[in-house]
């Protein structure tokens, strides 16, 4: 949908708050005068290298190296786990980042080859794994499943496929886009929920809220060789400053909201069930986000949106066609919005989606 229209709303449902250029970076330059913080030099200074070994040390890992990108991150990473094994093939979900919004690169770019696990609709287990009879030299797992509404899957079955994985020497990737969300479910540490994984990526802009940017997580050497090849890829930019200070500046204060916003999102499901109009999934909360379904076509759901914006200054989110013609999902990242909302106002907004069902 258009984005004029959403900035031309008042009442802004998903996500966190959205701050101008001019707010944030003056948020920046003050915290850089009280901490005295040097530019980086393509990725050499002591702000850089402290923050990057501080999220390696929250989720367990011997090294972490900031990578401008996601995308450039996860698909170098497996790439070269695959090089050393000599083997190009990786297992993952199909609604993984790498498959659906990468535009073909790891297939275009001949990185590896891609074996689909599991069922669309839910988390993959061992079982499902251990049906590819191949040779596999790296797993990706996405903790929370963000296409699937951020389900993930349960404590025991997250153990069984690190297991697996440990004993079939295959390497474990983390795809924890939003991992910092999923601690308050799991009620674990990340040490804990990282541990058996061989890498991670976590991005320093979706939950963190920063400019953008994101880290790459491993043991020494293979973070010392990813480096390398990012370097290869035109990753080597030259100051990452105003993406580290964006991040690190606000890191404790968002991981420490993680709770709260998993309990507001168990509030937001309880509203909703007064509505039996709306559906949601998963069907009981695995993180601070969910799929609200509607019953209605994409493209009547698309004119709701938009008259909600323009008579209500309201912005439900961006609609996405679901499985069913007569249904539409909207998927909602619960954050400073709507966690600031009262209920009575988050009620009345149900309502008037209601009303035009």
């Amino acid at each position: 949908m258009n984005k004029d229209l959403r900035n031309q709303c008042h009442t802004i449902l998903p996500g966190n708050q959205d701050e101008s250029p001019a707010e944030h970076f003056q948020k920046m330059a003050q915290w850089c005068e009280q901490n005295d913080i040097k530019h980086d030099i393509y990725g050499e200074g002591k702000l850089i290298k402290s923050f990057e070994q501080k999220v390696a040390d929250l989720l367990g890992f011997e090294a972490g190296i900031f990578v401008i990108s996601g995308t450039m991150a996860q698909v170098t990473a497996l790439e070269l786990v695959c090089r050393q094994k000599r083997n190009p093939i990786v297992a993952m979900h199909e609604s993984s980042h790498i498959t659906r919004f990468e535009r073909q690169g790891y297939q275009l770019q001949n990185r590896f080859n891609v074996l689909p696990v599991g069922n669309m609709f839910r988390p993959w287990t061992r079982k499902e794994l251990q049906a590819w009879p191949d040779e596999i030299s790296a797993v990706l797992y996405e903790l929370p499943m963000r296409e699937l509404g951020g389900q993930l899957p349960s404590w025991d079955e997250l153990r069984d496929i690190k297991q697996h994985c440990q004993l079939q020497n295959i390497h474990l990737h983390m795809d924890g886009a939003r991992l910092f969300e999923t601690a308050a479910y799991y009620e674990k540490s990340y040490q804990e929920i990282a541990h058996g994984f061989n890498s991670a990526y976590v991005s320093l802009y979706k939950g963190i809220n920063g400019l953008g940017g994101s880290m790459l997580l491993g043991d020494k050497a293979f973070i010392e060789l990813a480096d390398m090849w990012m370097k290869r890829q035109g990753g080597n930019v030259y100051h990452r400053t105003p993406y580290v200070v964006s991040a690190a500046m606000q890191f404790d204060e968002r991981i420490a909201m993680m709770p709260a916003l998993f309990e507001r999102t168990q509030e937001i499901y309880s509203l909703i069930s007064d509505f039996p109009q709306l559906a949601v999934n998963p069907t009981r909360p695995h993180c601070n986000m969910l799929h609200l379904i509607l019953p209605l076509s994409y493209e009547k759901t698309v004119e709701l949106c938009e008259k909600l914006a323009t008579q209500k200054g309201i912005w439900l989110g961006n609609p996405q066609i679901a499985q069913h013609p007569d249904q539409s999902v909207i998927e909602w990242y619960i954050g400073d919005n709507l966690l600031k909302m009262d209920n009575e106002q988050l009620r009345e907004v149900f309502q008037l989606i209601v009303g035009q069902i």
